[in-house]
């Protein structure tokens, strides 16, 4: 299971994996932040980023938050990284 890190900026101009932002990653949804519309947005682009359903992709903790801890099942920690950090 991989653990991620991620840092979301709500509202922005598109959906994307912005890259690394300190000890996080940082990603962009043009989601806004009311109702868990940036949230259901940030498990949509990292499924379909990392090649996974989206049920296997948990926010753990940060629901309200713009700094999450996101779970993937069945994947690797370095697998999940390197596949949002690779440019597309």
């Amino acid at each position: 299971m991989a653990t991620l890190s991620i840092k979301v900026v709500p509202g922005a101009r598109s959906d994307r994996v912005a890259g690394r932002y300190g000890d996080a990653i940082k990603i962009q949804v043009s989601a806004p932040p009311e109702q868990g519309k940036a949230n259901d947005a940030v498990i949509q682009l990292l499924s379909r980023r990392l090649g996974v359903k989206p049920a296997q992709v948990t926010i753990v903790r940060g629901h309200g938050q713009t700094r999450k801890l996101v779970e993937v099942a069945s994947m690797a920690q370095a697998d999940a990284e390197a596949r949002l950090l690779a440019k597309s």
